[in-house]
């Protein structure tokens, strides 16, 4: 733990540092777009903080190299090179499209190919699907399956990114209680060592947010843009295909109190990795049905995402982001206390997650229903509006 710990430090640090170059320079040589009539800010700001993020990354995995406790992690260095290789390219097209707005079909190519690269020269892939007893899945389905999931994994964590802190704080939640997760596992299937990659990059990734989100809470002074959000995609579903499509439930233990493990054990070690990004997820789902059901590309921007209807509900942007946090903490917590549950003789511990997830669900309701007023919110035509009592 204690390495995981200083990586967490070490990566929050270097991540500052770079944020605060990068800002300097994209401030130095106007590296930003105009402004769009989607978005909610309304002063030019640099785009370019995935290029810090994905610095911080670079730092965090060459310190790895030299530690011992992370040596398992380089026992197939073309795994990790490949992770940082796809990353090092998303971020690339990520730069290109926030400062030349790249046609969409490019961006979703190079989104294939970075998950292609993750995927086919990696080793990283889904190649059990644990329903209780694993089904084993062959080899073009599991290919398939893996870059499908990395793709929409990138392009739900980017459809979020509309407000100052939402993406990055959303994702620390996420990565603190999927590393919890992964920990807890290692726990209980007995496992040799407590490091791995899956659990690696969840820390890595909570380094980085806690770093670039100082320069990106409200009022920002950058933006992770396409470049950041991209990245924290591609890593967050790389991490969850290392952990979850090998993962053999049946040994996450046999207790079959009121039937908990037959139910939960069966599906929850696919359900929270899914879980740390349901937001994303629905914001995405939410958007290809609704572009698509006017005949627009999937890919078509718009201002109807999750956090825009946050705001002409009446909740300021910060109150909006809170909001955000909120229900990610309640819905992956939650989901984390009832495995922890499941893995106790006691099924008290199972129902304390339940009554978390419940109670924590009606409070975020309560608080999503009800917007402050006095709020400047956008009418239809994208006009601001003073919002009146």
């Amino acid at each position: 733990m204690k390495c995981y710990v200083f990586t967490v430090i070490l990566t929050a640090v270097a991540t500052l540092a770079f944020t605060a170059i990068v800002w300097r320079i994209g401030l130095r040589y106007r590296l930003y777009p105009e402004i769009r009539e989607r978005d909610v800010h309304t002063t030019p700001k640099p785009r370019i903080g995935g290029v810090a993020m994905y610095l911080g990354v670079l730092t965090a995995f060459a310190l790895s190299a030299k530690v011992p406790y992370f040596s398992i992690i380089w026992t197939e260095p073309a795994t990790v090179w490949s992770i940082l290789a796809a990353a090092g390219l998303i971020v690339l097209v990520g730069v290109a499209d926030d400062l030349w707005d790249l046609d969409w079909m490019i961006k979703l190519g190079a989104q294939f190919l970075a998950a292609g690269i993750v995927v086919g020269f990696g080793g990283i892939q889904i190649y059990f699907i644990p329903f209780g007893g694993q089904i084993v899945v062959s080899s073009w389905v599991s290919f398939a399956l893996s870059v499908l999931a990395i793709v929409i994994v990138m392009n739900a964590v980017n459809f979020i990114d509309g407000l100052d802190g939402l993406v990055a704080g959303v994702a620390l939640i996420s990565n603190v209680v999927f590393f919890v997760y992964t920990y807890i596992v290692a726990r209980d299937t007995g496992a040799s060592s407590y490091s791995s990659l899956a659990s690696f990059i969840a820390v890595v990734l909570i380094g980085v947010c806690i770093g670039f989100l100082p320069l990106n809470w409200n009022p920002s002074k950058l933006f992770m843009g396409d470049s950041g959000a991209l990245l924290i995609g591609l890593l967050m579903a790389t991490a969850a295909i290392v952990f979850t499509g090998n993962l053999d439930p049946r040994l996450l233990g046999d207790n079959d109190v009121f039937g908990r493990s037959q139910l939960l054990g069966a599906f929850i070690p696919i359900l929270l990795p899914v879980v740390v990004v349901l937001l994303p997820l629905l914001d995405f789902g939410m958007a290809i049905i609704r572009r698509m059901g006017k005949g627009l590309s999937p890919f078509s921007p718009d201002r109807k995402h999750l956090h825009h209807r946050m705001l002409d509900m009446g909740h300021s942007d910060r109150a909006a982001v809170l909001v955000f946090y909120a229900w990610t903490a309640v819905v992956s917590i939650g989901v984390l206390l009832m495995y922890i549950g499941t893995s106790q003789a006691w099924p008290g511990d199972y129902w304390l997650g339940v009554g978390y997830l419940l109670l924590g669900a009606g409070a975020c309701i309560v608080v999503t229903r009800l917007p402050r007023r006095g709020r400047t919110v956008a009418t239809p035509d994208h006009t601001p509006e003073q919002r009146t009592a």
